[in-house]
């Protein structure tokens, strides 16, 4: 009964923030305005991610046990979330948001005392310990994570649905062992069941249409390395470390392709453009929607595998093995769609 008081709170309490906060985006000008890479119709407010920050904070004040690392958890999430929407706002440089990210991950890891220390037994050898090492590959891992995510925004409800996916294999995985962090995931599956209905205009067109920004892509990305370190550093593991990597297989791949596309052209990692996978569905001739709906059943498909491989004590290289040859795949598959678009376009 408890829990479904707690989703249907959080719901509410998000779908009412966006409500109220379409009008006063607009105002401020918190809005996102079409240009070359982004091709929708008119000036969108950006109140999605706040509106599921604010959601999910009043959901934990009010259902989730009061602990330190809740609340360190809750002020890193607030400085993200603020940091994402001065981007918004004013669209700032890499730098900034890198050194951002950095001072979060630094919050996770010296105030809440979590970091990746044991990457589990990958070569079949022993556990892989990290040590202090540990520390600065936690840092790397949260940086990756919210820019996995941040890249994914790219069409209407992607980022929303590859995260409520990951939420959903995470509040399973995390209830198995009764981790006390497992309703943090529903407090998200709430909030962005509610954010979905407005960015989709699902099941009316009355829900007029918001983003999430970089403050909800963000703190989704913060969130998610979160709880996947809760979940396999832990004395009691929910899950092995490896299979975090199912649990984010899409973001986690399109990042890394893309990144090393960037950097093969001479460009920077970061700068934008509009060669996602997202991207590359939709020049091939799918709709927006068919696009959505491809790439989350990806998603799903690979978190279902990752949690079966886990569930039936897969050892931890032979998930590694596996996770190896679906990137390879996917990288194959993103090259030959390429030359196919190449091909086309030169004999239109």
């Amino acid at each position: 009964m408890q829990l479904i008081l707690l989703l249907i709170f959080t719901f509410l309490t998000s779908f009412i923030c966006i409500g109220f906060g379409k009008p006063i985006a607009v105002k401020l000008g918190l809005v996102d305005n079409p240009n070359t890479r982004k091709l929708h119709v008119g000036s969108v407010p950006l109140v999605g991610g706040i509106a599921v920050y604010v959601g999910v904070l009043i959901g934990a004040i009010v259902f989730l046990p009061i602990s330190l690392e809740l609340n360190i958890y809750l002020i890193a999430a607030a400085l993200i979330v603020f940091i994402g929407a001065l981007d918004d706002f004013y669209d700032l440089p890499v730098k900034p948001r890198i050194i951002a990210q950095v001072i979060v991950a630094s919050l996770m890891i010296f105030g809440a005392d979590l970091y990746l220390e044991n990457l589990g037994n990958l070569f079949g050898y022993s556990d892989i310990n990290l040590g202090a090492i540990g520390i600065a590959f936690t840092v790397v891992a949260v940086v990756a994570a919210i820019n996995a995510f941040n890249m994914m925004d790219g069409i209407d409800g992607l980022v929303g649905m590859l995260s409520l996916i990951t939420f959903l294999a995470l509040a399973f995985l995390l209830s198995r062992v009764q981790n006390e962090w497992f309703l943090l995931p529903v407090l998200f599956i709430s909030a962005i069941s509610a954010y979905l209905m407005f960015n989709l205009e699902w099941p009316s067109s009355k829900f007029k249409k918001v983003f999430m920004g970089d403050a909800g892509s963000m703190l989704i990305g913060l969130t998610v390395v979160w709880l996947l370190t809760v979940g396999s550093q832990s004395e009691v593991q929910a899950f092995k470390p490896v299979t975090a990597l199912w649990l984010i297989a899409v973001p986690l791949m399109d990042m890394a392709a893309i990144m090393v596309r960037r950097i093969r052209k001479g460009q920077s990692a970061f700068k934008p453009d509009r060669d996602h996978l997202h991207h590359i569905f939709m020049r091939a001739g799918f709709s927006a929607r068919q696009t959505l709906f491809f790439i989350s059943g990806i998603a799903l498909a690979l978190s279902i595998i990752g949690i079966f491989l886990d569930s039936i004590a897969m050892p931890e290289w032979i998930m590694l093995a596996l996770f190896g040859f679906v990137f390879f795949i996917y990288v194959y598959a993103i090259n030959h769609i390429w030359r196919l678009l190449r091909f086309l376009k030169r004999y239109r």
